[in-house]
């Protein structure tokens, strides 16, 4: 069983995203990404601080925009500044207000993270667009282990607009056959222990176990949940999985660190266009 190692892979996608913000700057252009925190939530507040570290070693530019009024006037704002290539709405939102309402307001040409519907339904149609970046990490994750998805039976767990629905879309167009379960999934475990991959994205705490997993399968763990000890687990129960799985994403240390490399990759494409 291998784990697959989401910190070499992410370092990577870093080594490149620096290379392109060098030509970048020195052709003119600082590549800036606008990070939108419309509420006071401790753990936003660690993730913002950490793009903004990553962001300053591969030299792009972050600027933090505090506003709990008036979210879609800021993101408004943001999308007509020619200095902002880059913009991503933070969670949670003030109530009343959903993502995908204010995600309207990103221009689609710099939602770096895929929260403007319009870039889902681009996506479900073929067109350019971005992804959000969880789902991308998802195949990237998949790309660097080798893992072959044309005619692959992939099965998601998870049917989000960040993750589980636009991660299908991603795994559609590398030819493979997609399967989408959900909390109303008839007996679950016989849809995904025929997986050659499965997808977990549900949000519950170590959901998945040894019966959900076909022997051989690759997993990818996208579940961040916290214990109260103060650490993270998946939405898979890993030690039971190990001896099953080919290969399984560790958390943390999978999914996580390729998120945000990506999202710095897609503000260098989005700076270039």
């Amino acid at each position: 069983m291998t784990l697959i190692d989401g910190r070499s892979v992410a370092a990577a996608i870093r080594t490149q995203v620096a290379e392109d913000a060098a030509e970048l700057r020195a052709a003119g252009t600082t590549p800036t990404l606008a990070i939108l925190v419309p509420t006071d939530d401790e753990a936003t507040a660690w993730y913002v601080r950490s793009i903004v570290r990553t962001a300053e070693k591969v030299g792009v530019s972050v600027r933090v925009v505090e506003r709990s009024q008036d979210v879609g006037g800021a993101l408004r704002e943001l999308s007509a500044d020619p200095e902002v290539h880059g913009i991503i709405c933070q969670t949670p939102l003030p109530e009343g207000m959903t993502l995908d309402e204010v995600g309207l307001h990103i221009d689609v040409r710099k939602d770096v993270d895929g929260a403007n519907p319009t870039s889902v339904g681009r996506l479900a149609v073929g067109l350019p667009a971005f992804a959000p970046a969880t789902a991308q990490a998802v195949v990237e994750l998949l790309r660097a282990h080798g893992t072959p998805l044309a005619s692959a039976d992939v099965v998601v767990v998870g049917r989000s607009t960040v993750v589980g629905k636009p991660a299908a879309l991603l795994l559609l167009a590398e030819n493979a056959t997609v399967t989408v379960c959900h909390s109303h999934t008839k007996e679950l475990a016989a849809q995904t222990s025929r997986a050659d991959v499965l997808v977990a994205c549900v949000g519950r705490p170590e959901m998945l176990g040894a019966e959900h997993v076909r022997p051989g399968a690759v997993v990818i763990d996208v579940g961040t949940n916290p214990t109260a000890d103060g650490g993270l687990v998946g939405d898979v129960q890993t030690a039971a999985v190990e001896p099953i799985a080919s290969a399984v994403t560790p958390v943390p240390g999978g999914v996580g660190p390729v998120t945000t490399a990506l999202l710095l990759r897609n503000v260098i494409a989005a700076a270039g266009q």
